[in-house]
């Protein structure tokens, strides 16, 4: 830990409201947590958000450095595909969020070490330099939900960031997804076209007739008699699109609570493949990624399940 000592002066004023002021890219709600958790202190002593400062007082804030933390049993090394100069790949266990659900990690990295494991806490760690502020949000260029495993990229450079962040607004990059689902489509092979969109007084994204356009095909790849492997390919990149088209066409996603999905142990569904032109090279680029173990062995849950009940 860093530790940052101030002296008050002025006025009497709350502790969280003092910090917030001094310490820039940080929230309120933020240095409310840090308080209540003793990482910040007044003249040596935990004190609540509430308490007043007076003139003299020291205030000392303590927040994680980028290097030396003890590593996550699975940092980095573990989940790296690929890496250049220009970009690296993960392949992204589920369970594991991309990001705080906070935006100061933004403003001031590190605090994303305080958070729970994410995506960008293990970043950080192995790669300090990219929370040097040349990049914004450490190099970010797209995003999969936290119950979402496989592929993702991350730019190490601003140049590389822009032009990653260009093919996937220009709808350039090709993904391929693979998800276990509830029932058998009637075709072997289909395309969901239906605006997504967060309807008035609604906290859920859904298809909705005023939503933005967009458009998931598919391909059937394994079937029981009451489940699907599907090959999913969406065209546009809406939030939760995936899930959102295959609950509207009948077929959840196994392990989707939010969407209509059947219990599993984890979400069935994983970034497989993804092509993608190098920011450097200019090269037509594909990475791709085997389903994990988890996903593998609740797949064969679901056959042998099926089979039982008298499928095939």
């Amino acid at each position: 830990m860093k530790s940052n000592s101030m002296i008050f002066e002025g006025s009497p004023e709350r502790l969280d409201v003092f910090i917030t002021r001094s310490e820039t890219g940080l929230s309120r709600e933020f240095v409310k947590r840090l308080i209540t958790e003793g990482l910040a202190r007044v003249n040596g002593k935990p004190r609540k958000p509430s308490f007043l400062l007076g003139p003299g007082d020291s205030v000392e804030i303590f927040l994680p450095e980028r290097e030396g933390q003890k590593k996550e049993p699975a940092g980095l090394d573990a989940i790296l595909l690929h890496e250049d100069k220009a970009l690296l790949a993960v392949n992204k266990p589920s369970g594991l969020p991309v990001h705080p659900n906070d935006s100061n990690w933004e403003r001031r990295p590190e605090t994303c070490l305080l958070s729970e494991p994410t995506l960008v806490s293990l970043l950080l760690k192995a790669r300090p330099e990219l929370g040097d502020g040349a990049l914004p949000r450490l190099g970010l260029v797209h995003r999969l939900d936290r119950d979402t495993s496989g592929i993702m990229l991350i730019a190490k450079t601003p140049e590389a960031q822009t032009a990653l962040q260009d093919q996937f607004r220009e709808r350039l990059v090709e993904k391929t997804y693979v998800g276990a689902v509830g029932g058998v489509p009637e075709k072997k092979t289909g395309s969901i076209d239906a605006p997504i969109g967060r309807a008035s007084g609604f906290k859920k994204i859904k298809v909705w007739e005023y939503g933005r356009e967009a458009q998931t095909d598919f391909k059937v790849r394994e079937t029981t008699a009451k489940h699907a492997l599907l090959e999913v390919y969406p065209r546009t990149g809406r939030t939760n699109q995936i899930r959102i088209h295959l609950e509207f066409a009948g077929h959840p996603i196994v392990g989707d609570r939010l969407y209509g999905g059947e219990k599993a142990a984890r979400l069935l569904l994983h970034s497989l493949r993804i092509v993608f032109t190098h920011p450097s090279t200019g090269a037509a680029r594909t990475l791709e990624t085997g389903l994990p173990d988890d996903f593998r062995s609740e797949w064969e849950r679901i056959k042998k399940e099926d089979r039982r009940a008298g499928g095939r």
